[in-house]
């Protein structure tokens, strides 16, 4: 988990001078632009849509991830962020509880399908 922590993709947002999101736009890689092309197009939008437009999706998608992760380092343990920081600070929002608690059901089977085709391949 510490190699987490020092991934280089989110080194470019403290470069752009810490004056807002437009001053690094041409300068910063773009981390979400394949996936936020196709949930565009899957919810409506043209199959290609303007690059200004999923630009300023990115930005606001990421600007919400930081300010989640910063109030999630602020609950809980002091500087670990865990699962149950984010569901705490979702959990009046009805939506998004929702979805993350589909969403951890589903991984949680998954882990179990997993761990019973290891064992049934390998044995036990």
């Amino acid at each position: 988990m510490a190699e987490e922590e020092d991934d280089p993709g989110f080194e470019e947002d403290t470069e752009d001078g810490g004056n807002g999101i437009d001053s690094g736009h041409g300068k910063r890689k773009r981390l979400f632009s394949k996936e936020l092309r196709c949930m565009m197009y899957g919810f409506g939008d043209d199959q290609n849509p303007y690059t200004e437009s999923v630009d300023i999706l990115e930005d606001l998608v990421i600007e919400f991830i930081t300010e989640m992760t910063h109030k999630a380092m602020s609950i809980g343990r002091q500087g670990r962020v865990q699962v149950e920081d984010i569901v705490f600070l979702i959990r009046k929002d009805p939506r998004k509880f929702a979805r993350v608690k589909d969403l951890l059901t589903m991984n949680e089977e998954l882990k179990k399908a997993r761990k019973a085709f290891d064992e049934a391949n390998y044995g036990s």
